[in-house]
């Protein structure tokens, strides 16, 4: 979950802490710059696609093995060693095993579709019945293997999909601590940026947006409360697809609001995003949510893809979003100026009523805090109640006890006062917790998301999703810029779609489109038009620091 003005964090100017460990001498940044050239281009599957990589398999070229082996070595020269960008947790044992199996299926002439094969990295907090932990970056779920796998996990599965490990994570998706830093968790220490190693991934997919625009794996999957698909896909390159709550099952996935929930793709192109999403869409009877999504999914959300897509669309720009940086709104500008070519239609100011001044922002924010205060106690202790003797802890109480207890290893940098103030929260049913999820809901679909689109007769809104990295601080905590404009969707539960729109200072920002709810189709049409005339994305660098020249 993204943290902004509604927890009170100062967000402007001023510079930061590199994290601890970087170093700063002329000698450690060569070394840097003979890693990247020896990791980047010279790696086999660099940039490789989802249809790239079943060419390779159906030409025999390369077999499902070759391909897991060749991502297995990649992690451990990069993530382990050499950058040492500490983006996967834990790598699946039965990787290789599966991947025999998927070859042996396809020899049989069995191809189950455009996922058999394909290794996939899977967040931290998304449950496997297997030989991984699901910790959510926590010590203390060290060694929980769920009882079951999460629903998405059972998709991939049926789809072919080599599950390759788990990757790190914002702890408990970022949401402990006030002053928390993005893409560190307990188990799993600091995750660092590709394109600049002193630099923030962002949170809380952290681990899985690194670890896809690194080349770790050929798409992964996050979740998002309020960012944390689409933030770290736009501040590490990638594209990075919010859905509509309901249209992906959350069972079996460590929760932190049932309201804001889902599970989503990070991949370097659009295209192999929808097709990862067209494989976790759709009805399940353990996620009482997705019944809303009966009859609106689609197997296949490629064939809505079309280079022409943007002619004819009303796009209103969220200007209320822009001006926090002069050369992210030199880029917006510039990406303007692309979709009009493109024959789109600009509605240019098209600002949410909710966000046209500080404000109105500060309410929506502290109605969305309140609100994830009590979900968050209610869910948590739900999810861990259900955990059985396999875990150490069975509630957030238990859980703020632990943290406590090995304060050391778990609150060396931040604290959790965001637990102990949900812990305080009343139930579910309390008069006050439905008022403010009203609230909520009223700000964003409504008098939001809703009536804008209505009162410009638009398709879709856009602005810039994220500001370029900002370093990391372990003693401050997190540096964003602006008011993220990931949230008005996020609180709606509505769908949005970050895609790469250039580098300020070599360090990616995307640009963000959404819309109403289940409009997937509309949105993904409209990044691809984009991407495909713009091609921003490039792979890092692994550089110490960013150039500033």
């Amino acid at each position: 979950m993204r943290r902004r003005e509604f927890l009170q964090v100062a967000t402007l100017g001023g510079p930061t802490l590199a994290a601890v460990g970087l170093s700063s001498c002329a000698g450690e940044t060569a070394r840097r710059r003979i890693v990247a050239k020896n990791t980047s281009a010279s790696f086999a599957l660099n940039e490789v696609t989802i249809s790239d990589l079943q060419a390779d398999m159906q030409s025999g070229r390369r077999t499902a093995r070759a391909i897991t082996e060749l991502y297995l070595d990649r992690i451990e020269k990069i993530d382990k060693h050499g950058p040492s960008l500490a983006s996967v947790i834990e790598l699946n044992p039965e990787a290789l095993e599966i991947a025999d199996r998927m070859d042996q299926e396809r020899r049989q002439g069995r191809v189950r579709g455009p996922l058999h094969g394909i290794p996939v990295l899977l967040k931290d907090n998304i449950g496997t019945a297997d030989r991984m932990s699901t910790t959510a970056g926590s010590l203390a779920l060290e060694g929980f293997i769920a009882p079951q796998d999460s629903c998405v996990v059972s998709r991939l599965r049926a789809a072919g999909a080599v599950l390759l490990g788990k990757t790190n994570l914002s702890e408990w998706a970022n949401f402990r601590s006030t002053r928390s830093t993005s893409g560190w968790s307990g188990r799993g220490g600091q995750t660092h940026n590709p394109y600049a190693l002193d630099r923030n991934p962002s949170g809380s997919s952290s681990g899985s947006a690194v670890a896809v625009s690194a080349n770790l794996c050929a798409v992964a999957l996050g979740t998002e409360t309020d960012g944390s698909i689409v933030s770290p896909s736009s501040v590490n390159g990638i594209v990075g697809i919010k859905p509509t709550v309901g249209l992906v099952s959350r069972s079996g996935i460590v929760p932190g609001s049932h309201r804001q929930d889902t599970a989503g793709p990070l991949a370097r192109t659009v295209r192999d995003a929808a097709v990862l999403l067209g494989v976790l869409a759709g009805v399940d009877h353990r996620d009482a949510e997705t019944n809303s999504s009966e009859g609106k999914t689609h197997a296949d959300y490629s064939r809505f893809l079309d280079p022409g897509g943007m002619k004819g669309a009303r796009l209103g720009v969220a200007r209320a979003f822009f001006g926090f940086h002069d050369q992210v709104d030199k880029l917006m500008e510039e990406a303007l100026a692309v979709m009009k070519d493109l024959g789109a239609t600009l509605v240019d100011p098209a600002d949410l009523e909710t966000v046209r001044d500080r404000a109105t922002m500060l309410t929506c924010d502290n109605a969305e805090l309140e609100a994830c205060s009590y979900e968050l106690k209610a869910d948590i202790n739900a999810y861990l109640a259900a955990t059985g003797r396999n875990a150490a802890v069975h509630s957030l109480q238990d859980l703020i006890e632990f943290n406590e207890a090995h304060r050391e290893r778990e609150m060396p940098y931040f604290g959790q006062e965001l637990f102990t103030t949900a812990q305080k929260k009343g139930g579910l049913s309390s008069p006050e917790y439905i008022q403010v999820v009203e609230k909520v809901r009223r700000l964003s679909r409504e008098e939001g998301i809703d009536a804008t689109l209505s009162k410009y007769q638009l398709d879709a809104l856009l602005a810039p999703t994220e500001g370029p990295a900002w370093l990391t601080d372990w003693i401050n905590g997190d540096h964003f810029l602006g008011h993220g404009s990931c949230a008005p969707a996020a609180r709606a539960g509505y769908p949005s779609v970050t895609v790469p729109a250039g580098f300020v200072h070599g360090l990616p920002v995307g640009v963000l489109f959404f819309s109403r709810a289940f409009s997937e189709p509309l949105l993904l049409r409209l990044a691809y038009a984009f991407e495909q005339a713009t091609r921003q994305r490039r792979p890092p660098q692994f550089l110490a620091r960013t150039t500033l020249a």
